[in-house]
């Protein structure tokens, strides 16, 4: 062994193998911190209804045009363990709650900014650690503080959607169109126990402008008719989802048949045609208008099905098949033995539309369909990509607000307030914790200076009208105008953001910094 764990008399005592690198105390805090702040820049210009979009391109040439953080983020080739760290705020926050991943993910950015200053001027990881998990606690009460009382009725929450979606790519229809549609969806599949937000799915086709968006009632499916002659609309159509194969039997051992003469090869051939058609008349006779099976289907069968006028549908995915159980209240039958009436569903209309060389069935359920599908278009893959994101956080804002803890107000409203709140109660804390806290809250500052950064209005004259205002009633946000913005009530212009994606933010962008903040001493082997 080039390398002995024991000590001889004169050696040094090696433990670590010759090829490992080490870095340690400010070293490694700096290390760490830089790769920490470098993750959150590279988003905090996206920040905000006029945030700038970024492109990603892979090694394989795939383009991705966004400005939703967390899908940066997820596509940058980040490799330094602390950035990674960042990262995790950003897919955290956006498993959570569905939004506000550049907020967490800048504002953990700016607290190891300040960590850092703290840590020049001899502040001990510990004290900083203990002062920010004090200032978060202040933030969250904070957030409590400034959330709204009113009802969440379908105004405020197309209020909430419209505002997540501001900024980002809607293609040629704007915000408060789509909001009413993902209001509708939300309010189509909420009960008394929440928001099934599994129940709304979103599908994308191009060809056409975002504009012709639709919430369909029930279920889009991307399978086609097995037959040419089968019908392409069924209006009051009964459902069969069936969990089978519609093929020829295999018999369960290896068995031989000795076939000697014509008649008993025809036997065989009429054999199967019958067994094929019984399963075309099982159905026939349920009165099943439109069958989605699971499994495979003969061409026999289906010619047979298409001669009976019934529109059928094979290899469907087992949960687009429950989707539309679910849509039209049918129930998952294993076998032709048991099939009764009570089996099928309903949809109002059953119809296949064709978008250039793609065929789509839409299962429509009516207003008691129990899901429902965004239909969202546009007229480049990129438009369509980045539409769905928007699309997908506006509808997880939406549910969050439901069901999470109502609205607070948006436009960095709220992020004042945090800061006021905090400053407020700092003078009660003795120490070098409080410096701590007080450097929470310039970092909290740091997300309405980008705002007005990237609104185009100047920064720090932007912040000190901010607090003017917010002392002098209680509420001021940037409310962007033209080309430049405003200090106004966002909560008149209906900017509303989710009480839960600001106490996320909070959270998961405090949890890291405070983990990074504390580590010195990174060990790295090959």
């Amino acid at each position: 062994m080039s390398q002995q764990m024991r000590q001889r008399r004169g050696q040094p005592l090696f433990i670590l193998n010759e090829d490992t690198e080490r870095t340690r105390g400010k070293d490694a805090q700096s290390s760490n911190i830089t790769a920490g702040k470098a993750v959150a820049e590279s988003v905090r210009t996206t920040l905000g209804p006029r945030g700038m979009d970024k492109m990603l391109v892979s090694d394989s040439g795939d383009v991705v045009i966004t400005n939703d953080g967390a899908t940066i983020l997820q596509k940058m080739d980040i490799e330094h363990p602390a950035a990674q760290m960042i990262v995790e705020v950003a897919e955290t926050q956006e498993e959570e709650v569905g939004d506000g991943t550049t907020t967490a993910s800048v504002l953990a950015g700016q607290l190891l900014a300040q960590a850092e200053d703290l840590v020049e001027d001899d502040i001990h990881p510990t004290t900083i650690v203990e002062g920010y998990r004090e200032a978060a606690r202040l933030a969250l009460e904070a957030i409590d503080e400034v959330t709204l009382t009113d009802e969440l009725d379908d105004e405020l929450l197309a209020a909430v959607a419209e505002t997540s979606m501001t900024g980002k790519g809607t293609g040629d229809i704007d915000a408060a169109a789509l909001a009413e549609t993902i209001v509708a969806a939300v309010q189509q599949v909420r009960s008394d126990d929440g928001v099934d937000r599994d129940a709304i799915t979103i599908r994308t086709q191009r060809g056409a402008g975002a504009s012709a968006t639709e919430l369909v009632q029930g279920v889009i499916s991307e399978e086609e008719p097995l037959n040419d002659d089968m019908p392409t609309r069924v209006d009051d159509a009964s459902v069969a989802v069936l969990d089978l194969d519609l093929e020829v039997r295999e018999a369960e051992i290896d068995a031989e048949y000795d076939i000697t003469n014509v008649d008993q090869l025809n036997a065989a051939i009429e054999a199967e045609e019958a067994e094929l058609r019984g399963y075309a008349e099982s159905i026939a006779e349920a009165d099943v208008d439109v069958a989605f099976v699971t499994g495979d289907v003969d061409d026999l069968v289906a010619s047979y099905l298409a001669k009976e006028g019934v529109l059928a549908f094979d290899s469907v995915d087992d949960d687009e098949a429950s989707s539309i159980a679910r849509a039209t209240g049918a129930r998952t039958v294993g076998t032709l033995n048991d099939f009764e009436a009570d089996d099928l569903g309903n949809a109002e209309v059953v119809r296949v539309e064709s978008f250039g060389d793609d065929d789509l069935a839409f299962i429509e359920g009516g207003a008691a369909a129990e899901t429902v599908t965004v239909f969202a278009r546009g007229g480049t893959e990129h438009v369509a990509d980045e539409l769905e994101r928007a699309l997908e956080d506006a509808l997880d804002v939406v549910t969050a607000a439901l069901d999470a803890g109502g609205v607070v107000p948006g436009a960095g409203a709220t992020e004042v307030a945090i800061s006021d709140h905090i400053r407020t109660s700092v003078a009660s804390v003795q120490g070098r914790k409080q410096l701590a806290i007080e450097a929470y809250a310039d970092a909290i500052d740091v997300l309405p200076r980008t705002l007005a950064e990237n609104t185009g209005m100047d920064p720090i004259d932007a912040l000190v009208e901010l607090r003017s205002v917010h002392d002098a009633e209680g509420r001021a946000g940037l409310i962007s105008q033209g080309q430049s913005g405003d200090v106004g009530d966002p909560v008149e212009y209906g900017i509303l953001d989710p009480a839960a994606v600001k106490r996320e933010a909070v959270e998961s962008a405090t949890e890291a910094a405070t983990m990074i903040a504390r580590i010195d001493d990174v060990i790295s082997a090959e």
